[in-house]
């Protein structure tokens, strides 16, 4: 039987031919709406709010797209998809931009016919077993039942990970995150695996997040971040280019309060060039001078995003770790503006 992944690569490469030569700008433009692909549901990454809203740290890149080419990071239609679905999703056209805890690999950005535009999170795949159990490391888990959702990375990850040690797991396959958590606290896996921050958003929303261990084993490199359809170069630039002003902006101490007045008064000129103040940078990806300040408006910096999301003070608690700045050890980086 095929696999789940290389069944989507080729249902994806067949519509992305079609869908990839229209020009995805002017598209949003005239529906005065940005189609994002986001998680069906993973707490400090995309889900509703008790009013409805969309909120969670792969929103926020939603957003600021929105802000960046609309204008106002309310126009946006966000669509809720699994793993097996957001390919096509974004290969078909329902959706421009996917900002959807993907992982970054090979064959998704040549084969699939995707263009990823960076980086938005740098994670690994782990596991999480009820304390019970009594393991300390996932070399312990030979015969367990593991949760797993298809059509991703970590599928092959975990099969990687337990031939590579020599040791057997019955998979339980699930569609979604939420499916997921409930077969897993049902006790119909003895463990549950995906990126390392999805475990510790999953745990935080348990009623007793003490009685579930993260194991220390990360078996992976899952590099996350935003993607779009390939063969439409100015919608991958926007992209792109509104990631690194966001990255950029933490680097200079812009924030969602200052932007504007930064703009108007610093004499940096890497920052004049990046909120607009001089140069035809906003012309040349075909937006608007302050572009990157709407932007950053619409959620604040990648360090703003990432505190009010998933950072430590958030029931997440995530560290910066690989995602702090370059400038603090972390791997955050942003090409100049120029």
């Amino acid at each position: 039987m095929k696999h789940p992944i290389w069944i989507a690569a080729t249902i994806a490469g067949g519509l992305a031919a079609g869908a990839a030569s229209a020009q995805t700008l002017d598209a949003v433009k005239t529906n005065d709406v940005l189609k994002c692909g986001v998680n069906t549901g993973l707490a400090g990454f995309a889900g509703p709010d008790p009013n409805g809203r969309w909120v969670g740290f792969d929103v926020a890149f939603c957003r600021a797209m929105a802000a960046a080419v609309l204008g106002d990071q309310d126009k946006v239609q966000f669509v809720p998809l699994t793993g097996e679905t957001r390919f096509t999703a974004l290969a078909s056209g329902e959706v421009d931009y996917l900002s959807r805890n993907t992982t970054w690999t090979l064959t998704r950005d040549v084969d699939l016919g995707f263009t990823f535009i960076g980086v938005n999170y740098y994670d690994g795949q782990g596991f999480i077993v009820p304390a019970e159990l009594g393991v300390t490391s996932a070399t312990e888990l030979d015969g367990a039942t593991v949760c797993i959702q298809t059509g991703t990375t970590t599928e092959l990850n975990l099969a990687d990970f337990f031939a590579a040690n020599g040791i057997s797991y019955d998979p339980v396959p699930i569609q979604t995150n939420s499916e997921a958590l409930q077969q897993y606290q049902a006790g119909a896996c003895d463990a549950y695996t995906t990126d390392a921050s999805g475990l510790a958003a999953s745990r935080a929303t348990f009623e007793n997040p003490d009685d579930h261990v993260i194991l220390p084993e990360i078996i992976s490199k899952e590099p996350l971040g935003p993607l779009v359809r390939e063969g439409d170069d100015q919608w991958a630039d926007i992209g792109r280019w509104v990631l690194n002003a966001l990255i950029a902006a933490e680097e200079y101490g812009i924030t969602a309060e200052n932007a504007a007045e930064m703009a108007a008064s610093s004499q940096n000129p890497e920052i004049r060039r990046l909120l607009g103040s001089e140069s035809n940078l906003g012309e040349i990806l075909g937006l608007e001078a302050d572009w990157a300040v709407k932007a950053i408006q619409a959620q604040g910096n990648y360090g703003e995003i990432f505190a009010a999301n998933i950072g430590e003070g958030t029931p997440i608690n995530l560290a910066r770790g690989l995602n702090a700045q370059w400038t603090d050890g972390g791997l955050m980086y942003s090409p100049p503006f120029r």
